[in-house]
């Protein structure tokens, strides 16, 4: 089960779709595993504030992503966890990349679906892993490679 929150409306000011590209995007990166997964999209005062409790960077970052701890209710697909995604952070990034913020948003919430997934970016090689799986969900979504060079200006 995919749940989408919207706190902050600059999301759905800039792109009504919001929810629904988030979701879509979630979807196809959980694949066939089978658990819940909360997005929420809000502003980067609240990422921020996330950031620096629970990572200790007292910044605002595109994504956070937030595994769940085991934890199971009775009859659901146990939880998978939280992903947190700030308006302003990505809205730039997206007009820097010049890309629309409906791809952005579907690549960072793939990104964030990953990670609770287990997938990590650390070394180099899980990195090039990580990328491949995310190219080939978001081509499966009509989503352009957001790591070709001519995308990252």
């Amino acid at each position: 089960m995919i749940e989408v929150e919207i706190e902050d409306e600059a999301w759905t000011a800039a792109l009504p779709e919001a929810a629904a590209v988030a979701e879509r995007a979630a979807t196809a990166a959980l694949g066939t595993v089978e658990g819940g997964v909360v997005v929420l999209l809000t502003d980067d005062a609240t990422v921020r504030d996330l950031n620096a409790r629970f990572r200790d960077r007292d910044r605002a970052t595109n994504v956070l992503s937030f595994p769940a701890a085991g934890m199971t209710i009775p009859g659901q697909a146990p939880p998978l966890g939280d992903i947190v995604l700030a308006f302003g952070v990505c809205a730039a990034e997206a007009g820097a990349q010049g890309k629309t913020l409906g791809d952005h948003l579907s690549h960072l919430t793939v990104h964030g679906v990953l990670h609770l997934l287990g997938r990590d970016h650390a070394h180099e090689a899980e990195a090039e892993e990580m990328e491949a799986e995310e190219r080939s969900i978001l081509a499966s979504l009509g989503v352009a490679d957001p790591y070709r060079a001519d995308a990252q200006a």
